[in-house]
């Protein structure tokens, strides 16, 4: 068996049995630390991260990115700028901090909650038909039937394709004649489901925002604040979830530590088995 293919198949192997068993597990060796790297990097890494600049997608009530020059190779033999975004910028971490006091902020967050197991949703054939369309607990249930039961501890990532429509704002937002937006989102029950029941660690989504567009043009965050609610982050505007699987593959998230932070601009990455 060629070494591509068998390495293929150990790191199907090592995110298969991640995904199945408890999340207690031996403590780690020189040795074993040594094979999980190398097995890791045998994976095909999807970036899931939008690139940013001052004419990108974003909420509303944002004002756009500005970039200035402060330094140049030429004149002072570097290379050097200034950006000032909000921290919701691109694609992004949301802490639980952004929507409630006291709970944690971007500095906060636990370092092993960077690498975790990726669950899939996936609606993007009826968004495609209606941009209205949030997932529902049949969607899950469908998943599951599936995959088994979405593992605790997982990242969950809503598929509606709708980063698709990167980098242009107004069809992001996809406003009609009266102002009123239309795109994808989840549901309460969804969401209650996943953090109360399967006890998640944090979800995503392509959108600009956790709640549907109908919802966002009355100014109805509920369901963003429900999840920041739980302490637990969530990651907005991910792209490139058409070429991930719905069960199997890691997620690698990371993002800055600004002190007391209520959000920053992250990179996601899926980690996926290499294809035969």
């Amino acid at each position: 068996m060629p070494l591509r293919t068998r390495t293929a198949l150990v790191l199907a192997g090592l995110i298969i049995t991640a995904t199945a068993l408890p999340a207690r597990s031996a403590a780690p060796t020189v040795e074993s630390l040594e094979q999980a790297y190398g097995v890791l990097h045998s994976a095909e890494f999807i970036d899931l991260t939008h690139d940013f600049g001052p004419e990108s997608p974003h909420w509303k009530g944002f004002a756009p990115e500005t970039v200035t020059t402060l330094f140049t190779i030429a004149k002072d033999g570097f290379h050097a700028e200034s950006f000032t975004h909000p921290g919701q910028w691109g694609t992004h971490v949301d802490p639980p901090a952004h929507f409630h006091d006291g709970l944690k902020t971007v500095d906060q967050i636990d370092p092993k909650e960077f690498l975790l197991r990726l669950v899939v949703l996936d609606i993007h054939d009826k968004v495609a038909t209606n941009p209205d369309t949030v997932v529902t607990l049949k969607d899950v249930k469908r998943w599951e039937k599936r995959h088994g039961p979405i593992p605790a501890g997982a990242f969950v990532a809503l598929r509606t394709d709708w980063s698709k429509r990167w980098p242009d704002d107004r069809a992001m937002q996809n406003g009609d004649a009266q102002g009123v937006l239309h795109y994808p989102g989840w549901t309460k029950e969804v969401l209650q489901y996943l953090y109360e029941q399967r006890k998640i660690t944090a979800s995503g989504h392509e959108t600009t925002d956790t709640d549907p567009g109908l919802s966002v043009s009355k100014d109805d965050y509920s369901l963003e604040s429900y999840v920041l609610g739980t302490n637990h982050f969530q990651i907005e505007l991910l792209t490139n979830l058409d070429q991930v699987p719905e069960a199997g593959a890691l997620v690698l998230v990371s993002f800055p530590k600004p002190k007391n932070g209520s959000g920053f601009p992250a990179r996601v990455v899926a980690l996926v088995p290499a294809r035969r």
